[in-house]
């Protein structure tokens, strides 16, 4: 057994609840923590190369209030879990604190902490609490979040705004000036795991069909594209003689967030954050499907500050996108404005901020 401090992380499901997960872990490890982590099947798919000494795989399943005879067989499964991660804590090491980073992967580890009595640290990236840290806010030592709002918090939670944790290669970019706007323009589109077809839809036809040409002729656009759209998305760019960067995946994505004039996206959390980190202007398409409207609410705190716009997916007409890129791309001054602005909100410490908060919860023990 080691004689180091456990931390156990609970996460999962998606990149959006695992990535802040490791920028949290890497931060404890460096303080000499040993680090455990549990999700499910899907979760580990995110954890090859997650700071953890140990890593378990639980069952876990989301409750699907659509579907209310598959209800017993998801409690049935979160059960499970919960019973083999506080098998784990009670024979192996018991933790000195669990951290759960939300989606139902997290579940088991939370509650096995709770059941045993050990501190709980929630962090939750959207700035509308998710139903698992949901389940768990008011039972915790500490919940941190990811923006000043978080909607559906509970009534005497201790609540701390730090921001969301982001990858080390983003907060190297940081000092990167805003890049000068005397020749070239970049625009850089990207569009998620999810809901990416309508971008690759409009977006071209916005940037091909209404923005000026004087104009269109300076643009590079830097693309994520659906392969099953890439074909389609580069004859509309072809067409109109415009220098277009089109891939599936773009594995340099700090690099391209520091080279864009304009940053073009939907608003899921770490998106979010990381636009902030590095301060880049951009225009904000909330995922209508999302779950609680969280995606709009991500948003709401760059718009305020003036450092985004955002278009609802319902308005996303290629005619009214065209026109604000165009607005926004002749306005030189006021986009670096723009970019200073997201850049003020934007936090490269939150991994740092969220360790000092575990650190003080163990202490208090």
């Amino acid at each position: 057994m080691s004689d180091k401090p456990l931390v156990v992380i609970g996460a999962g499901g998606t990149g959006g609840h695992m990535f802040p997960a490791a920028a949290f872990a890497d931060e404890m490890v460096s303080r000499g923590w040993e680090v455990g982590l549990i999700s499910d099947d899907r979760g580990l798919r995110y954890a090859d190369k997650f700071p953890a000494d140990w890593k378990m795989e639980v069952k876990a399943a989301s409750p699907n209030l659509r579907k209310p005879w598959t209800l017993p067989g998801t409690a049935l499964k979160l059960r499970a879990g919960v019973n083999a991660a506080a098998k784990r804590f009670k024979q192996k090491q018991k933790p000195a604190l669990v951290a759960g980073f939300g989606g139902y992967p997290a579940y088991p580890a939370l509650s096995a902490g709770r059941r045993l009595g050990i501190p709980l640290l929630i962090h939750e990236q959207n700035a509308v609490l998710g139903r698992v840290n949901r389940a768990f806010a008011g039972k915790a030592a500490v919940v941190a979040s990811g923006f000043e709002r978080l909607d559906r918090l509970p009534g005497g939670a201790n609540h701390h705004p730090i921001g969301n944790p982001v990858r080390a290669p983003i907060a190297a970019v940081r000092d990167i000036p805003f890049p000068s706007m005397d020749a070239e323009l970049t625009i850089f589109i990207t569009g998620g795991s999810q809901g990416a077809r309508i971008l690759g839809e409009a977006i071209p036809l916005a940037i091909a069909n209404h923005i000026p040409a004087p104009l269109r002729v300076r643009l590079h656009v830097v693309q994520q594209v659906r392969e099953e759209q890439m074909d389609q998305v580069r004859a509309i760019y072809d067409k109109v003689q415009v220098n277009a960067t089109l891939q599936s995946f773009f594995s340099d994505m700090p690099d391209r967030l520091a080279a864009a004039h304009l940053v073009i996206a939907r608003s899921g959390a770490g998106t979010v954050s990381e636009i902030a980190a590095v301060g880049r202007p951009s225009i904000l398409i909330p995922l209508k499907i999302a779950m609680d409207n969280h995606q709009e609410a991500n948003a709401e705190g760059l718009v305020e500050a003036g450092g985004a716009d955002m278009l609802l997916e319902d308005n996303l007409y290629p005619n009214l996108l065209g026109e604000l890129i165009a607005l926004r791309l002749r306005e030189a001054n006021n986009l670096a404005v723009r970019a200073a602005a997201a850049k003020a909100l934007g936090n490269v410490r939150a991994a740092q901020d969220l360790a000092d908060l575990a650190e003080q919860i163990a202490s208090d023990r």
